[in-house]
């Protein structure tokens, strides 16, 4: 039995994340309204669309940061809106993100960066607490890194420092805020090949945010691409590569001119010069 809806959402019967008409607003501007989104186990799946779009919201609302207004997300079988403070942390220990650059702690070496999620959430001898991080560390070619401090990396591996550290807790759930960011060819090769293969070696499903249409091409599943608060277009890189509705056209080929407008929404400009020059 095919459990695909009309929007053309992956089927749901092996989903680990599900979010179900989603409303969420900021300062009275809606951000999503009416957002669907299945995030099947196992997967790696992407999520895109232009700036401003809330692809980083979204990570907000799948962690529990943010609460949506309307609508349902369940993630591992937990409906968010029903979890306290102490359920919500228990949920949270299943997932690891990936933040934008990195975000080590400066004042802390490789080292006790990745031992630091260890050492919060659990009472484990430092025997075991230095091979754990000792294997997490070799996983990702930076055994050898152990004792240098952030300053002291390139962004490629402090972003491969900050995949070992999310990695520590043997998540279910990889989450990637733009992962490529700031990186030369060679680290981004290097980091897509580690996001592919740590998700299929650890059996994880892997969330990634990205802009970077290319690279998504390669290392996705399945992708999603948001506009105007909802899902505009879903199915695997390939398919969204050939989409001819123009919005998604516009963007899988980085084109300046279409549906997305370059300038915010403002008043009339000759009538706003006018204005201003009436009350110089």
């Amino acid at each position: 039995m095919n459990d695909s809806n009309d929007a053309g959402l992956p089927a749901t019967g092996g989903a680990i994340a599900r979010l179900s008409d989603v409303g969420y607003s900021v300062g009275g501007r809606a951000i999503f309204d009416g957002l669907d989104i299945s995030i099947e186990r196992g997967k790696v799946t992407a999520i895109m669309g232009p700036s401003g779009t809330g692809k980083t919201t979204l990570l907000r609302l799948i962690t529990g940061q943010v609460r949506a207004s309307r609508g349902s997300v369940v993630v591992d079988g937990e409906d968010l809106a029903t979890l306290d403070r102490d359920g919500l942390y228990l949920l949270r220990r299943r997932m690891g993100m990936l933040f934008q650059n990195g975000a080590l702690l400066t004042d802390l070496d490789v080292y006790e960066n990745v031992a630091f999620p260890v050492r919060e959430h659990t009472d484990l001898p430092e025997a075991l607490v230095s091979r754990i991080v000792l294997m997490k560390l070799q996983a990702v070619g930076l055994r050898g890194a152990a004792r240098l401090m952030p300053a002291e990396l390139s962004g490629g591996m402090s972003r491969r420092v900050a995949l070992a550290r999310a990695i520590v807790m043997d998540p279910k759930i990889l989450i990637y805020d733009e992962p490529f960011a700031g990186l030369d060819p060679i680290a981004l090769g290097v980091v897509m090949r580690l996001i592919r293969e740590t998700n299929d070696a650890l059996g994880l499903t892997s969330i990634v945010v990205s802009h970077d249409v290319h690279e998504i091409g390669k290392l996705a599943d399945a992708a999603y691409l948001l506009s105007g608060g909802k899902v505009i277009a879903a199915g695997t890189p390939a398919e969204l590569a050939v989409n001819p509705a123009p919005v998604v056209r516009q963007f899988m080929a980085g084109e300046a001119d279409g549906p997305v407008p370059f300038h915010y929404p403002a008043p009339d400009y000759a009538a706003q010069l006018l204005d201003s020059a009436a009350r110089a």
